[in-house]
């Protein structure tokens, strides 16, 4: 289809579309009762009774309905079928034409997007919890689970491991009817309206938004990182404001995935190790905070830091240079600021750029 074609076949469909208030009025009102007199749809609606033979005649030229020059004219409606067959044909030639020539923005190229549509943030929404490799992180309402919990089991089954959290807690399904761990690792509940629908993919990639903006009120914003540095962010505030909060747990931990796993987290890995007990090696990858340097470290994990406020967690791991601190992202204390953190049970697992 040529680029004017397009154009004109856009603004054909549009013109269709493009009805004012009164002729949606009239239009609904002779659709549900079949045929009416101009003086009937005024009795029935708000419109004015001399705007009403304008309105009608405007939804006679779009083809919407039929006028009878009768008296009183009436006015009939046409099967929408019927009325609507040339826009269904023109508008699916029109998206195929669309898509064709739709290029996908590169990601890479944005650190922070900020987005105000509902369906953009879902389409972001699938798209974190589709690219998670091997941790996510998720807040969501019990309308989003229900949305979205055929891809958090996929998730599941490649061996992702989910935190789940649902809000309002009145809300979320009873864990004695809906299977959590089929969807999470572990997953748990927090009270009221306020908490934000966040989701972050290893650590990395991630969205925050209101759950307003999921709804029809008017402050409607999501946030997208695209860096990791910025996706810690998110991260960190789900992890230390949100899911410490959450008094109820739906399903107790489902951690059953065999070693060596991976982390983006260094809390969730602190606690799973704690959790499991017994004798870890590690293999991180991160940068020296004193001097940037990109570092790869690998050794026994020696010694484990972690308090129930989750605002210290660290590992101490033995090397052939010597033990090596480990702290999460923008670590200050510890000797290595972790992006990813690789745990084994008998030796360092390998690591894979």
């Amino acid at each position: 289809m040529a680029t004017d074609d397009l154009r004109s076949t856009m603004e054909q469909v549009g013109e269709r579309f493009n009805l004012g208030e009164y002729e949606i009025d009239a239009y609904l009102a002779v659709l549900e009762h079949g045929q009416l007199t101009a003086s009937e749809i005024a009795e029935k609606t708000e419109i004015p009774q001399p705007r009403v033979y304008d309105t009608v005649r405007s939804l006679s030229d779009r083809g919407l309905v039929e006028l009878r020059e009768s008296r009183p004219m009436k006015i009939i409606a046409v099967d929408p079928e019927d009325a609507y067959a040339d826009v269904q044909s023109s508008l699916s030639g029109m998206v195929s034409e669309l898509e064709s020539r739709y290029q996908a923005p590169a990601r890479e190229t944005e650190a922070v997007s900020l987005v105000k549509s509902r369906s953009t943030i879902l389409r972001y929404l699938s798209e974190v919890i589709d690219e998670a490799e091997y941790e996510l992180a998720l807040s969501m309402t019990p309308e989003l689970l229900e949305r979205f919990e055929d891809d958090l089991a996929a998730a599941r089954e490649d061996g992702v491991s989910v935190e789940l959290l649902l809000t309002p807690a009145a809300g979320a399904p009873d864990p004695e009817e809906f299977d959590y761990l089929r969807v999470a690792t572990t997953a748990r509940a927090r009270r009221g309206i306020t908490t934000p629908v966040i989701a972050v993919a290893d650590g990395e990639y991630s969205i925050y938004a209101t759950q307003d903006a999921l709804r029809d009120d008017q402050d409607r914003y999501g946030v997208i990182f695209n860096r990791s540095a910025l996706g810690f962010l998110v991260s960190g505030f789900f992890g230390t404001v949100l899911w410490t909060t959450a008094a109820k747990t739906l399903a107790a931990d489902g951690e059953d995935r065999a070693f060596p796993r991976r982390y983006a987290s260094i809390r969730r890995c602190v606690k799973h190790l704690i959790e499991a007990g017994g004798e870890f090696y590690a293999t991180i990858q991160g940068r020296d905070v004193e001097t940037g340097e990109s570092r790869i470290v690998r050794g026994k994990v020696a010694d484990i830091a972690f308090e129930a406020s989750e605002e210290v967690a660290a590992l101490t791991v033995e090397t052939e240079d010597g033990r090596v601190d480990i702290g999460g992202q923008v670590a200050a204390f510890e000797d290595i600021e972790a992006y990813e953190i690789r745990i084994g049970r008998d030796e360092p697992p390998e690591y894979k750029p």
